[in-house]
């Protein structure tokens, strides 16, 4: 895809992931338009426009897809970006506050995406590309509600791909492993509840730390995302990162051997 005139929206641009493929694409040339739920507060610091957009509040697409129309007139490319992470045990995490973690990473998602579809049905043409997990193809202990909702983004986006092919429309997701962005240091974390799980609670908690710690950098996925944008024809999974195609067909052949070398992790860490 040629830069000149192509617009790109990003939500959750303001750190992180969103704010790097912002940069990046800005920096190319690209028409690129941001969203936070506080814009006021980065945009004299990014070089693109920034847009108010609360994804896990109706009112608030709505309003944000009316805005966002008076400032462009076609949209060439959607990146749904924005999201959050809780950690915390299954059975020690508030129905509630998994409900949020749904509201935001899959309701939110998914609704902003149907916003916007209205647009690129008239055009005939558009790429949707949306971030997901290795989370969503696989799962670990303490993140059970966030790969959910990653897994429930990979089955949504799978039959839409197939419904908008008919009208131009690519849908593409990107699944990274860990790398390092400010998701850990802004997630939400549920406290242990029940004494059964301390000791397992402990190790996790330090294995999870670990691997944020010893996470790379994130050129990977700012870079394949750049790809996704820029090529003519994009595939529909797109893994990053050691690993990333691995433990899928680890668990798809041999599941007790993933989840097994799983735990085996989780209990060496002291």
């Amino acid at each position: 895809m040629e830069s000149k005139g192509k617009t790109v929206l990003i939500t959750g641009a303001s750190t992180g992931f969103g704010l790097a493929i912002a940069q990046k694409l800005h920096a190319d040339g690209f028409n690129v338009i941001g969203t936070s739920r506080n814009p006021a507060k980065t945009q004299s610091e990014v070089p693109f426009k920034m847009l108010a957009l609360d994804i896990a509040e109706d009112t608030s697409i709505s309003s944000f897809s009316q805005k966002l129309f008076t400032e462009i007139g076609r949209l060439d490319v959607l990146i749904n970006n924005a999201g959050f992470l809780v950690t915390g045990l299954a059975e020690e995490t508030p129905i509630e506050l998994g409900r949020q973690q749904f509201e935001t990473n899959f309701w939110g998602t998914i609704k902003l995406t149907n916003e916007l579809l209205p647009q690129f049905r008239k055009q005939r043409e558009g790429k949707i590309i949306t971030i997901g997990s290795v989370l969503g193809l696989v799962s670990l202990p303490n993140v059970a509600y966030y790969a959910a909702s990653k897994h429930a983004l990979e089955g949504y986006y799978k039959a839409l791909r197939l419904e908008l092919t008919q009208f131009n429309i690519q849908v593409c997701m990107v699944e990274p492993m860990g790398f390092k962005t400010n998701i850990a240091t802004s997630s939400t974390t549920v406290p242990g509840k029940f004494s059964d799980y301390d000791t397992f609670r402990k190790q996790i908690t330090a294995f999870t730390k670990n691997e944020f710690d010893k996470a790379p950098e994130a050129g990977p996925v700012i870079e394949a995302v750049i790809k996704l944008v820029k090529e003519k024809n994009s595939k529909y999974s797109n893994p990053i990162g050691k690993g990333s195609t691995l433990f899928p067909a680890l668990q798809f052949f041999m599941q007790g051997t993933l989840e097994s070398q799983i735990l085996k992790q989780v209990n060496a860490v002291k």
